[in-house]
């Protein structure tokens, strides 16, 4: 018995782009489907609930070209993304952000200008958007200070937030600019962001309710009398464009700023998707020791603490555990990466503490990880098809 298109269309818009790859290589009555742009809307919008499939992982130098996609142990078929997809990224582009489908990548040639696009790697197409002018003319020079947000309910649109330093040699204040894909414009926010006077960590900021937040780094480059001495949060309402320092738990900040000591700190989403009541989580790496804890209470500052053990603890067959790179995943998951593998360790529910080895990786020393959800999602209007 055959099923109505109509019916047809509405099972098959909630699979995953993978599953949708595969149906549309071996139906034929199936094949037209994730041509058309209201299928393509209606599977983005299912799956905005749905939790983080894949992820990428690639070198933080941005001299290194190579990208590589993984999925997590439980998605046990490839991500659905073509080889020559990643292979065109390899030699060509830096991923930046990810976010609902599409990812944010910038090109890495030593020559031509730099070029900023939104990329669907499952449908190979891409829309190029406006560069401004401050990164045209000094990106080889400072970090792209950037976040992709496809979150809210509209999956035919997205919005990009740019940070840029308005000092030379001062990171205490920075102009927001948000590029709505819709209008094809960047508009600049009222208010400007202060994060205090420590670096900060762009490339793990987390956007939750309405307001991103940061963390800065630990480096010891102040003296134990200044108000900045210790690593921060910072937060920047996008409603009303307020900054606002968050404390770290006091535990959090033993032993930081101790010579010869590595020490790393990130903060990651907290809690499912679905969950209302989520928050942010903050992950500690110091002499192979992961700590986790999440924020119970933004105004006063109150953390719960979630983990605490040495990587060796793990139970990994591996002889040198050196950490390389680690993330939150999907709220609960902590993805970690070893010089050569990456492994995944639960942090709550029936999947606390067990590790599992993800996969092997070609990334090198210093690499980045990047969370990414298979979708058929649009990337704006002026879409051209990738050169792969």
């Amino acid at each position: 018995m055959e099923l109505p298109q109509d019916i047809l269309l509405e099972i098959f818009s909630w699979l995953s782009g993978k599953s949708i790859c595969k149906f549309k290589s071996c139906c034929m009555s199936f094949s037209n489907f994730p041509e058309e742009v209201n299928f393509k809307i209606k599977q983005a919008r299912n799956l905005l609930k749905m939790e983080d499939t894949c992820f990428f992982i690639q070198p933080e130098q941005k001299c290194k070209k190579i990208i590589e996609l993984h999925s997590l142990p439980k998605e046990k078929q490839s991500s659905g993304v073509p080889n020559n997809v990643l292979k065109f990224l390899s030699s060509s582009a830096s991923v930046l952000a990810s976010s609902n489908g599409l990812i944010l990548c910038c090109n890495i040639s030593d020559h031509d200008p730099i070029e900023l696009f939104i990329c669907n790697p499952i449908t190979k197409s891409r829309c190029f958007i406006p560069t401004p002018e401050s990164l045209q003319e000094n990106y080889r020079k400072v970090n792209i200070n950037i976040l992709l947000d496809c979150s809210n309910g509209c999956v035919d649109d997205y919005k990009v937030y740019l940070f840029e330093n308005t000092m030379e040699w001062s990171p205490t204040c920075y102009i927001c600019k948000v590029y709505h894909g819709k209008e094809g414009v960047w508009k600049t926010m009222e208010k400007s962001f202060f994060p205090g006077s420590r670096n900060i960590k762009f490339d793990m900021s987390v956007l939750h309710n309405g307001v991103i937040y940061f963390i800065s780094d630990c480096s010891p480059y102040f003296g134990r009398s200044s108000p900045f001495y210790m690593p921060y949060i910072v937060s920047y309402n996008l409603e009303h464009g307020m900054s606002t320092i968050l404390r770290l738990p006091e535990e959090a900040t033993k032993g930081c700023h101790e010579n010869n000591v590595s020490c790393d700190m990130g903060i990651f989403k907290w809690g499912k998707v679905t969950n209302p009541n989520g928050s942010i989580c903050l992950v500690k790496l110091r002499e192979c020791v992961f700590n986790v804890w999440f924020l119970k209470d933004c105004e006063s500052s109150s953390w719960q603490k979630v983990l605490e053990v040495r990587v060796k603890a793990l139970g990994l067959k591996e002889k040198d555990l050196d950490v390389r790179g680690f993330m939150v995943m999907n709220g609960d998951l902590l993805i970690f990466a070893t010089e050569n593998k990456v492994y995944s360790c639960g942090l709550s529910g029936e999947r606390f503490m067990v590790v599992e080895e993800i996969c092997s990786h070609n990334c090198g020393y210093s690499i980045r990880l990047i969370p990414y959800l298979d979708t058929l999602r649009l990337c704006g209007t002026n879409v051209e098809t990738m050169p792969c």
